[in-house]
């Protein structure tokens, strides 16, 4: 997310302006001290999710409930009365709105996966909103047991009458059928090719497994090509989570954060108290800025995107390399604003998830931050040894490319990456 505001639910995660501060010597944010944290969890229960779930759900109500499921998913909140509620907005999914039915999908994706999917599968058939339908498609990939379900999917998008409206969601969901979609000659094939790109520019490179439970590892090359180090002139890295809240695919809003290539739009520091007093790291994709300013150059006359001219940044042999185009088609699809940030979100929401104590975002890069349960000072910053690694590399204007290594159940360690970076 840019620095204006991060949706989360409840004002709670909205009104901060006084909440954190940036001295000159140690950032603190208030509402990481234990007893804010408490209330929190206590408001996020009682009122972001049963209360907004307790009344009948209308076309009046729909936006309480979306809110609770909003909170579900940050949370990972279950129980009884909330799974009777969850079935209940699932038997009346067909008569809500596009947006209401975005919603319970996306939560359900990262909540409930494998239930509903018969519904999931009846929506898809039946909605005319390409983004309704790509996400109800999804969804029922991902829980059903049925050897034919692609099958399904492709026959019910071969029926639309959009398809072939080079409509960008489509190619996202779509891109599950292209075989060898993510293959490769090698792990040093790839890196070797990548620790060349954008050259003359400042390159924040993440590497992340394809299963985004994993975090993976930041690390950063300056403008003459040469990766910044530590004081024991090891390669510096911080570990990087890529994995959002809803854990959709990178094409769908809220999703995972795509691969490919940003445009590194200098620091900030952001309003929102999910992510913040550190420093954070602006990021462009294609279609939310001009081809000119993306692509640095004040000779490109194109004012229209297309494959050809993002292709420019790529190094020749990955220029038919597909994952590297996620960025191109996620931002042609309608996702904006991913940043890589630090964190105030209490990690106890996932401490049984394999990246704990990472927190995962609305689809933005993430890196860990500890705050004192007491005083709220920052204890432990990747975040800001990212954005000092970044300075001494000449500054957040350049690049950053995410890539997927491998789907190794595992998260990524520098010892992987080394040899092929050195």
């Amino acid at each position: 997310m840019k620095s204006i505001v991060y949706l989360y639910p409840l004002n709670f995660f909205f009104c901060c302006t006084s909440t954190f501060a940036q001295t000159d010597t140690l950032p603190y944010a208030k509402n990481t001290v234990k007893a804010v944290r408490t209330k929190e969890y206590s408001n996020l229960v009682s009122h972001s999710i049963n209360e907004n779930l307790s009344g009948p759900l209308t076309s009046a109500t729909e936006e309480n409930w979306m809110d609770a499921f909003m909170a579900i998913e940050l949370t990972n909140y279950r129980s009884p009365a909330v799974d009777n509620k969850i079935k209940q907005a699932f038997d009346s999914i067909e008569k809500r709105s596009t947006g209401f039915q975005r919603a319970l999908l996306e939560m359900a994706y990262s909540n409930y996966r494998g239930k509903f999917v018969d519904v999931a599968e009846r929506l898809m058939r039946t909605t005319k909103d390409p983004k309704v339908f790509a996400i109800a498609a999804e969804h029922y990939l991902a829980g059903t047991t049925d050897p034919k379900a692609w099958d399904k999917v492709v026959q019910n998008f071969s029926k639309r009458p959009d398809k072939d409206d080079q409509v960008a969601p489509y190619y996202g969901l779509l891109t599950g059928l292209i075989t060898g979609y993510s293959d490769k000659k090698s792990l040093a094939w790839l890196i070797n090719n990548l620790k060349y790109a954008v050259p003359g520019q400042t390159l924040l490179i993440s590497f992340q497994r394809k299963n985004r439970n994993y975090p993976g590892i930041a690390v950063v090359r300056d403008r003459n090509g040469s990766l910044i180090t530590t004081s024991d002139n090891d390669i510096f890295f911080v570990p990087q989570l890529a994995r959002s809240l809803s854990n959709l695919p990178f094409y769908l809003t809220n999703g995972n954060t795509p691969q490919g290539i940003f445009r590194m739009n200098g620091f900030d520091v952001s309003k929102s108290m999910a992510i913040g007093p550190t420093a954070n790291i602006q990021l462009l994709m294609p279609y939310e800025t001009s081809p000119q300013y993306f692509l640095n150059d004040a000779s490109v006359a194109d004012t229209i995107w297309s494959e050809d001219l993002y292709k420019k940044l790529l190094p020749e042999p990955l220029k038919e390399y597909l994952p590297l185009y996620e960025s191109f088609f996620a931002s042609k699809a309608g996702r904006t604003e991913i940043i890589a940030h630090g964190t105030t979100v209490n990690p106890r929401y996932y401490i049984n998830q394999p990246y704990f104590p990472l927190t995962p975002t609305q689809g933005c890069l993430c890196t860990k931050e500890i705050w004192s349960d007491v005083d709220g000072k920052r204890t432990e910053s990747d975040q800001q040894k990212l954005v000092n690694a970044l300075k001494k590399a000449g500054g957040a204007n350049g690049y950053c490319i995410v890539i997927e290594i491998d789907d190794q159940q595992k998260p990524v360690t520098i010892n992987e990456v080394s040899p092929y970076l050195k």
